[in-house]
């Protein structure tokens, strides 16, 4: 059985999207050429990406497109297979690639049984609505905060407001260019808050 993984890039005060629930917040390319050398050994051990239906859209418009082509890390991200949660979505295109799986179904049961499926990692990449219901579930087993040197007073924070708290366990930080730090996490337990 393979971990469920939650990637979010947030801001220096913990914010996964800016106050109206936009990513243009951050003002500076997230993905310098370290940071996009460490996350293609990490995605090494990834066997999907889950996406929510407006991260599905954001990702769709720049990762496939001759745009990336100077991220180092556009062939290990196009080339990994996508599954994406929405109910109003029919198709999932990914410019040249395989187009993304559509899930319409409720996303707690679909994570649970590819995650009991899976032989390698699934990794949720930003899609806020989406890992409120995962964690909500207690199906998260890591997660990685990219911390961007910036603060933005307001926004949506990366973990559900009202949530159980999570306790969780350091496993590795790393520090890029641009002052980005990535700390993972391993999720080891859930209490009422």
């Amino acid at each position: 059985m393979g971990k469920l993984l939650v990637h979010q890039i947030v801001s220096a005060d913990g914010f996964a999207a800016d106050a109206d629930g936009r990513f243009r917040m951050f003002g500076q390319d997230a993905a310098t050429p370290d940071f996009d050398r460490d996350l293609i050994v990490r995605l090494a051990d990834v066997e999907a990406v889950l996406l929510g239906g407006r991260t599905y859209e954001i990702f769709a418009e720049f990762w496939p497109t001759p745009a990336a082509s100077d991220q180092l890390a556009a062939p290990a991200i196009n080339a990994l297979p996508k599954i994406v949660f929405s109910k109003s979505l029919r198709e999932a295109p990914w410019g040249e690639f395989p187009d993304a799986r559509i899930e319409a179904g409720d996303p707690v049961t679909a994570v649970r049984e590819l995650k009991s499926a899976a032989s390698a990692d699934l990794l949720v990449w930003g899609s806020l609505t989406l890992t409120d219901a995962l964690f909500a579930a207690g199906l998260v087993d890591v997660v990685r905060l990219a911390v961007l040197p910036v603060v933005i007073g307001a926004g949506r924070g990366w973990y559900p407001a009202g949530a159980d708290r999570l306790q969780l366990r350091l496993l590795d930080t790393a520090e890029f260019d641009d002052g980005i730090v990535a700390s993972e996490y391993e999720v080891i337990a859930h209490t009422a808050s």
